[in-house]
């Protein structure tokens, strides 16, 4: 069988994950953590805050938290009672009050006009700033929801952009609109403003974070990729935990907020220092800048690169797609073109709806467990660590698609297996939820470099932006599927158990990347999968291209 010469070839001789490549990982990760900040910043900024109804100007109700006695005596005498919600946080007695062997009627019940807030879990929240509670108790989840629709649109506007214009640009420009908004979300003065200038952030993390990754991934050669798509992702899992630590020293929503922010203005000179991907470069007929830049590649990690090199590698590279499609520029529209290439990326987006879905939902719910909230964020976050360790040990021991159903499989029966616990045994149930969020961590972990692998260059972030589309709509519906537990606290998760379960149970159907190329053309891509056990030798499967493949066959 012949092969044609590509850049995977010419990285193994140049360096796979050489000094050049290791310095502008590092630099490409480090945005990444911002990713996190912005993504899960309504842990704390839209941080739920009990309250009641305020009954006069020296309502004291919260500080006689201590006292039951009088505490109790205040309660019955001022609020609404019900056997299932307990003492009503939206309603109020007015009137006077008759009282005979301790049982208060009142003339009136009225709905509250002004709050007292408990300041035990926050200090300030953009909850208690937009009175987003009783009639407009939902409009948190809707915020959520739209920041994740910005996120959807955003992975496939910038998707689009970065194929078209080169990665480079559409980082730093979503940088800068990320650094922009970021600021006006903190300055805010309603509840429109504030969710409108949200969702724009929430579409450009997609442009810092998808495109990032893109970049890290296609500047090195195909056996670091693994390591360096889970070291990506451990960068977010630092924001994460990062977060929350933050959240001891900033307690002013609007403060924390621009705190979240302001850290953007240091990668504006990015511009400056980050490269353009190589593997773009030669996908798009850029060859001159494409062999300065190999050349400067091949002088930082201190080696030469022949001239035959160079010429054998654009020959092959600026020629990868079929004679008939030559000239024409891919579409996402091209990944269902092909029967097979179309199951492939119908099965990736369902996993990465369920995924996300419950990746989020997962995190989200962090404030809502019982203790400190920051000390919750800071150990949802660090329960990420491990997964992504896992991934190390075992993506390249058992190839993509296994760790991939097994972590998902396994996940599925955590969440299931939470609803059986008694309610009261809450160690227990945090203790699997906790496995459960591991496993989906580990998931998506997989599936970020499993997705680069299927998917060719002359269309990777286009497919990168739909699977990141398809993860939004699990995100969007998210925060509704948590609102499903003031009916029955166990149904998020029994419905994120159920979801990754099937995802594990689909994700064996997909065909194996591990130490492959990564596909340059449409057809490589097609390819992936359909080779025979004859093409596989010493354990190394490579994708077939034009010719040879017909050849071989």
């Amino acid at each position: 069988m012949v092969t044609k010469f590509n850049y995977d070839d010419l990285l193994a001789h140049i360096g796979t994950f050489g000094t050049y490549q290791i310095r502008n990982f590092v630099l490409l990760c480090i945005p990444v953590i911002l990713c996190a900040f912005h993504k899960l910043s309504s842990v704390f900024i839209l941080g739920k805050m009990d309250h009641r109804c305020k009954l006069n100007e020296n309502d004291m109700i919260f500080r006689l938290s201590n006292d039951s006695t009088v505490l109790n005596e205040i309660l019955n005498a001022s609020y609404p009672y019900d056997i299932k919600k307990g003492f009503s946080k939206c309603e109020y007695y007015t009137g006077n009050y008759y009282t005979s062997s301790n049982n208060f009627t009142a003339r009136e019940i009225r709905k509250c006009s002004e709050y007292v807030w408990d300041y035990e879990k926050f200090q300030t929240s953009a909850v208690q700033t937009f009175q987003l509670t009783c009639d407009k108790d939902s409009f948190k989840a809707w915020s959520d929801s739209l920041f994740m629709i910005g996120v959807f649109l955003g992975s496939f506007a910038f998707g689009y952009l970065s194929d078209k214009f080169g990665r480079r640009k559409v980082f730093v420009l979503s940088l800068i609109c990320q650094l922009i908004f970021g600021l006006l979300t903190a300055l805010s003065t309603n509840f429109i403003m504030f969710t409108i200038f949200r969702m724009i952030v929430g579409a450009t993390t997609s442009g810092v974070f998808l495109v990032a990754y893109c970049l890290s991934l296609e500047m090195v050669g195909k056996e670091s990729r693994m390591i360096a798509g889970v070291v990506f992702m451990m960068f977010f899992s630092l924001g994460f935990m990062l977060m929350g630590v933050l959240a001891f020293f900033v307690t002013d929503w609007r403060f924390y907020q621009i705190s979240l922010t302001i850290p953007g203005l240091i990668f504006l000179a990015y511009w400056w220092i980050i490269p353009e991907s190589t593997r773009w470069l030669l996908a798009n007929n850029r060859k001159y800048k494409a062999i300065k830049q190999i050349k400067k590649i091949a002088l930082s990690n201190n080696v030469e690169v022949p001239k035959e090199m160079l010429d054998k590698l654009v020959e092959n590279e600026t020629d990868n797609t079929d004679p008939e499609n030559k000239g024409k520029k891919a579409t996402a529209l091209d990944l269902f073109r092909q029967p097979h290439l179309r199951s492939k990326a119908l099965l990736i987006f369902f996993n990465w709806f369920v995924v996300s879905g419950a990746y989020y939902g997962l995190s989200w719910s962090s404030g809502d467990l019982s203790g400190d909230p920051r000390w919750n964020h800071i150990m949802s976050g660090a329960v990420e660590i491990p997964g992504y360790i896992i991934l190390i040990l075992t993506l390249d021991r058992f190839g993509r698609k296994k760790v991939l159903a097994c972590n998902l499989t396994f996940a599925g029966i955590m969440l299931m297996l939470s609803i059986l616990v008694p309610s009261d045994i809450n160690w227990l149930v945090n203790t699997l939820t906790m496995l459960g969020k591991m496993s989906i961590t580990a998931s998506y972990g997989t599936m970020y470099l499993f997705s680069v692998e299927q998917f060719p260059t002359v269309i990777r972030n286009v497919a990168l932006g739909c699977c990141s589309m398809s993860a939004r709509v699990g995100a969007t519906i998210s925060p509704f599927l948590i609102h499903l537990a003031q009916t029955w606290k166990p149904l998020p998760f029994l419905i994120f158990g159920i979801a990754a379960f099937c995802g594990g149970f689909f994700s064996m159907f997909l065909p194996e990347t591990y130490k492959m190329d990564l596909p340059d053309s449409l057809a490589d891509a097609d390819k992936i999968g359909k080779s025979n056990n004859n093409d596989i030798k010493n354990g190394e499967l490579k994708v077939l291209k034009g010719k040879d493949y017909i050849e071989d066959a």
